[in-house]
Formats: structure tokens, sequence, C-alpha cells
């Protein structure tokens, strides 16, 4: 008879375990997530802002309003969620070229979609991103007689025009026996009170260079120098964030953004290619 019984409590028991696995497997299956893959975005410019040039690193992913997450792309990400989902994309950049400011840049308008998700199946997204037309652009891309952007006294050199491939672009060669170029934009009046104000470059350079800020005020120019951006041997776009630097600047009656490079070894010739200079704000 015990025998018989622990048979029994031992059927019991398997069966209990078994009941245990096959839910434990059911609620697993039921929370299988989907996937999501960006590989790319798209930048869709308009002539209010001039060319398309992007460098967005990152994407800032929400579903019906709630962040999931923050990647920087390309990348493929779970989602819990499944089926008919309203997502909002915001593209990221790093503000002043620096990985640790990595920040949702005001100007793009989000991407909004609606998509299908399915457990344990991925669907590719390419987000095509364009400026918000709120805001106001001031642009110098070189592609005119004029520029808004000139050397200053400062400067021993001035900059050349160059045309390749129907575009044209500004080039800086520092020789001996010249070691300081130095250029800036005409007066800007620009918003205050924390409204947010940035400046797109695309660039290449053989040495570092300065951008900063003169800040006139009544009876008074202050010069700001803001950050040193690294040499590139290639074309890059770097987003340069000027809003600290023009509201803390109280009274002041207007601004001009420069860029100043200079040759430090004597010996060797720089260069710089700027294009695509847009203030926004």
């Amino acid at each position: 008879n015990l025998l018989l019984k622990d048979k029994k409590m031992l059927k019991r028991i398997m069966i209990l375990i078994l009941v245990i696995f096959i839910f434990s497997c059911s609620k697993e299956n039921n929370n299988l997530p989907s996937y999501v893959k960006i590989d790319q975005v798209n930048l869709l410019s308009s002539p209010n802002f001039g060319e398309n040039t992007e460098n967005i690193t990152d994407v800032w992913f929400y579903v019906d309003d709630n962040l999931q997450g923050v990647y920087e792309i390309p990348v493929q990400f779970p989602i819990l969620n499944d089926g008919i989902q309203n997502i909002r994309i915001k593209a990221g950049v790093k503000a002043n070229g620096i990985a640790s400011t990595r920040t949702q840049y005001p100007f793009y308008n989000s991407y909004v979609d609606t998509i299908e998700l399915n457990q344990n199946q991925s669907i590719s997204i390419s987000p095509d991103f364009t400026y918000n037309d709120s805001y106001q652009a001031i642009i110098e891309d070189f592609e005119s007689a004029g520029t808004i952007i000139d050397s200053t006294l400062n400067s021993e050199i001035d900059f050349s025009i160059i045309s390749n491939n129907q575009n044209h672009y500004a080039l800086v060669k520092l020789d001996t026996p010249n070691i300081n170029f130095e250029a800036s934009t005409q007066n800007l009046i620009l918003p205050q009170q924390g409204a947010p104000v940035y400046l797109e470059i695309d660039y290449k350079c053989s040495a570092e260079f300065l951008v900063g800020m003169y800040v006139n005020y009544p009876q008074s120019v202050e010069i700001k120098d803001l950050i040193w951006v690294t040499s590139k041997q290639d074309w890059n776009k770097i987003y340069i964030n000027l809003t600290q630097a023009v509201s803390e600047s109280i009274g002041a009656l207007s601004f001009k953004v420069f860029i100043n490079m200079r040759r430090n070894d004597p010996s060797i010739s720089e260069e710089m290619s700027l294009d695509n200079v847009k203030i926004l704000y």
C-alpha cells in the first residue's frame, strides 16, 4: 500500500511539473518580442534650409508617444508591443561633435508612421526627416556671387571659392609666412531666453579650428571661444549648440559667429574646406 501511495504521489508530482512547464512555455511564447530594424535615415531638405547634408547618428523611438529607447544607427532592437502601433522617431545628433552630448535635434521634424508589429519578426524602417518650417536658417553654401561670411581683421589671408562638380565650397590655405586665418558672419540678431540656436558646418581640415562668437554690446564687444573642432581628412558635418552662449549674453545687440585656424608648426602648411554653413534659430 505504501508503495502504491508513493507511485500515485510521484505521478501527481510529474503531472504538476508538466503543467507548470506547459504554462511556462505558453506564457513565454506570448511574450516574444517584435523587432524594428533601422539601417539608414534620410534628410529631405527644402530651399529655405539649403542642402540636405546630415550627420544623424541616433534615433529616439517612441510608441504611442512613450519613449522605447535611444539607439545608434544602424540598429535592430526588440519591442514587446505587437499589432498595429503608432510610432514616432526623432533624429539624434552629437551636439558639438561629442558622443556624450547626444541629443534630439530640435530643427528636424519627427518621422511619424503606423506600422504592424508581429512577434518574433523584424520590420525595416528608413525614416525621412525634414527641417521644421517654424524655424529660420541663415545659409552660406558659397554658390552665389557674394557671401555672408568674410575674413576678419585678425586674418592674414582670405578664403577661395572652389568649384567641384557643380558644387562650390570655401578653401583656406595657410602657407608660409601666414599664421592665422579667421572669418566671421555678418551681424546676426538671434533669439535668447533659451530658444534653440545651432550652427551647422560641413568641413574637412588638416588642423583643428576654433568656433566662437563676437557678442556686440552697446559699448563693447565680448569674444567667446566655444569649441575646438578636431581635424578630419574627409568631409564631415558638425552641429554646434550656440543656445547657451546666445541666451546668457543678456543685453547684447547682435552676434557674429567666427571660425579661426592657426598654423602652429612653421614647417607645415594647413588647409581647411567649408561648405553648407547654416545658423538655425
